[in-house]
């Protein structure tokens, strides 16, 4: 039979794994699977701004997605490409990072010395605590949830956690060296650029300045370029053959925006739980020396030195999550139980019959990375408009319009942008969201092309 790639994605929320083969008509999804991690663990040392997640299970969920995938397409798999949530930092001991055993589908790896994955959205480092670090020599403003941002924080309020550890990557990082058996971990520049104090010009970490402050170096992985190739599995994993090419972990934002835009006059939409409005950069463009720490535009190294422009909003469909929590939680101060599953599908259609709402919702609750103080508020509000309806459109509105003001329509105009891909769990349930976009954006909108971090990274292997 044809040759499969093997695509994995470990998420905020879920793992996916997806089995791509190659036909007459270009790549074709074979076989995919995902599962929810449920991997969320309190943090005792950073709590309340800590966020953190089990890696126990998220090797549990990436391990029983595999063994939910067809045997015979898996022993005819020749290459594995995989993507993560970018920033976040996971620790452990090079030597004793995992365990492998038999299982009925083939060895499997569980976590052994490694620590919690502090993820993007982990906010223990304040405002005060990032102007006291060192400036980075990088086009990036450093943000909490940071990767090197997140090893400052432990040098300064923990530093003995960092000693039982000799190696840090993001989650994809560990997946890969434990496939491979890496004894120091391999990152790309994707993944590298998404930490801090790494230079994308000339491809390497800010040693100079981070040892000067007295940051344990040893722990930064050797970087690689994305869509290289990080070694080899060294074991039969889940049927998968021994000798199988794994490439170097990537990027679930780069590996999503891969998957779907195939032409540079197109912009990438994505809505899910953030949300994101992306456009390509001219070939050959170089991000500046040093960020601008108010704009709202960041520039992600892509494939083949290209760079993507992206506004990264941090209030996405979490925004209508929060909205939906507070609506059950009122009703249930009432003495009234509604699951929050029956909220959703009575506000969209409450906001469907009502096409104009004067109420403004500024809708950054969550902050931006650029503003992190900035909150949301509620202006122009009326007696007329206090329905459910008026108040579910209008939100909408606020969070297409709130992304629409970080990249706005002129510059994308200016750019050469012809139609916008729309993609992402949010937009595809919530047509008052669809409505609000191509209310805001002059360019024809495309859904259901869908983004699938996990068949981007099968593609670029």
């Amino acid at each position: 039979g044809p040759t499969c790639v093997l695509g994995i994605d470990l998420g905020t929320t879920s793992v996916k794994a997806a089995l791509v083969t190659g036909t007459e008509r270009g790549l074709v999804m074979a076989q995919s699977c995902s599962r929810e991690t449920q991997a969320h663990s309190d943090s005792l040392e950073a709590a309340p701004q800590g966020m953190e997640q089990d890696v126990q299970k998220i090797i549990r969920a990436l391990n029983e997605c595999l063994a939910a995938l067809p045997q015979q397409q898996l022993q005819r798999v020749t290459h594995i490409g995989i993507s993560g949530q970018m920033h976040g930092v996971v620790f452990w001991k090079s030597d004793k990072g995992c365990k492998w055993s038999e299982s009925g589908t083939g060895a499997a790896f569980e976590p052994d010395r490694v620590s919690h994955l502090v993820t993007w959205q982990d906010g223990r480092c304040s405002p005060t605590f990032l102007s006291s670090l060192p400036l980075p020599q990088s086009h990036v403003s450093l943000a909490t949830g940071f990767g090197c941002a997140t090893v400052y924080w432990y040098l300064k309020n923990s530093p003995d956690f960092l000693k039982a550890y000799d190696a840090a990557g993001t989650i994809q990082d560990y997946v890969v060296a434990m496939l491979c058996d890496l004894k120091k971990p391999l990152m790309s520049v994707q993944n590298a650029a998404s930490w801090g104090y790494f230079n994308c010009r000339n491809k390497s970490w800010n040693t100079d300045i981070l040892k000067k402050s007295g940051f344990p170096v040893h722990l930064l992985p050797e970087v690689g370029d994305p869509g290289s190739i990080a070694g080899r599995t060294t074991c039969a994993w889940h049927g998968i053959p021994k000798g199988a090419i794994v490439g170097i972990a990537l990027g679930d934002f780069q590996c999503s925006v891969y998957s779907c835009l195939t032409e540079r006059t197109d912009a990438v939409l994505n809505v899910s739980t953030s949300a994101q409005l992306t456009i390509s950069m001219p070939l050959g463009f170089q991000p500046p020396e040093a960020p601008d720490p108010s704009s709202a535009v960041t520039y992600f190294p892509y494939f083949n030195g290209d760079y993507l422009a992206v506004a990264a909003s941090l209030n996405g469909g979490n925004v209508l999550a929060t909205f939906v929590g507070m609506v059950a939680q009122w009703t249930q101060e009432l003495g009234l139980q509604v699951q929050e599953s029956a909220i959703y599908p009575r506000i969209i259609q409450a906001a469907l019959a009502q096409k104009h709402s004067k109420l403004s919702v500024h809708p950054t609750i969550f902050g931006e990375r650029h503003l992190p103080e900035q909150l949301a508020s509620v202006t122009s509000i009326g007696a007329s408009e206090l329905s459910l309806g008026h108040v579910t459109r209008a939100l909408c509105r606020g969070i297409v319009e709130n992304l629409c003001s970080m990249l706005p329509v002129q510059h994308l105009e200016e750019m050469g942008v012809r139609r916008i891909l729309g993609s992402g769990s949010a937009l595809a349930r919530n047509e008052v969201l669809r409505q609000e976009v191509e209310r805001i954006f002059p360019f024809p909108v495309v859904y259901g092309k869908d983004v699938d971090a996990a068949v981007g990274a099968a593609m670029v292997m």
